[in-house]
């Protein structure tokens, strides 16, 4: 009998050192990110299963599950590039966003006519074809995409302009466009408080972003504080309803670098 309850102790230690090693690995390395949503095509697709690299910008309270971790401020901070792509905590309704790092301290962005201005200069856009996808429920949320070539049914194409934009810093990345006279197509001026930061998607007209103030659903500026890291890499991509439809998994997105 003795040996028997010596066995359940070793297990249960066992299991809470696996679980311990696994929260410290999470919370000072790596923790993986499910998308779900189309802001970021298509850099990033529904159903993409990204690592994101908390060792990037350094730790904050929100680098532990539910904001838990007992910091002030960021330790060992590294400060973010324009052109990374962001995992965030929102400032007001506490959940994860992953966008495109636009505005720095003191930027002044503005979009007009679908596109960026920073600090009154256009980040310029050649054209790069067309991004074509079933028009099928996406994801759990079972979401359908936005078409460029307006209302399609299920299982036709659902098209959406591509083209390459290149920020000051010589960072080049794909972003879609959907209609020409979007609600976030012009925009008012933007100046980026210190300490704070300016989010865009990829799929700009079908992105809540840094463009809308927290009270209409958007993102607003986002404090530095709340950067949780950086998404380097897409560890394997689902096209179905759940990541355990192997059978739906996306083969030529394993272990691709996030550009």
């Amino acid at each position: 009998m003795a040996k028997s309850e010596g066995g359940i102790v070793e297990t249960v230690k066992t299991v809470v050192y696996a679980l311990l090693i696994a929260g410290a690995f999470r919370t000072l390395f790596f923790q993986p990110f499910w998308i779900p949503s189309e802001s970021m095509k298509d850099t990033l697709l529904v159903g993409d299963f990204v690592f994101v690299n908390k060792m990037a910008y350094g730790y904050s309270k929100y680098s532990c599950p539910f904001g838990l971790c007992p910091i002030s401020g960021r330790i060992f901070a590294s400060d973010p590039q324009r052109g990374d792509v962001v995992v965030f905590r929102h400032p007001v309704n506490g959940s994860d966003f992953v966008k495109r790092l636009i505005g720095l301290p003191g930027d002044k962005i503005q979009v007009k006519d679908g596109l960026l201005y920073i600090n009154g200069a256009v980040a310029p856009q050649v054209p790069d074809g067309t991004f074509e996808e079933v028009m099928e429920p996406q994801g759990p949320m079972k979401s359908r995409p936005r078409c460029s070539n307006g209302t399609v049914g299920d299982g036709a194409i659902c098209q959406k302009e591509r083209f390459r934009e290149t920020l000051p810093n010589g960072v080049v990345h794909d972003v879609m466009n959907i209609e020409n006279d979007g609600y976030a197509d012009n925009t008012d001026v933007f100046t980026v408080p210190e300490g704070e930061y300016f989010f865009m998607g990829d799929n700009r007209d079908n992105s809540q972003d840094s463009r809308f103030s927290q009270a209409v659903g958007g993102v607003g500026f986002v404090p530095a504080e709340n950067l949780i890291g950086r998404a380097d890499r897409i560890i394997f991509s689902s096209a179905g309803a759940s990541m355990l439809y192997f059978w739906t998994w996306r083969a030529d997105r394993f272990f691709k670098a996030v550009e």
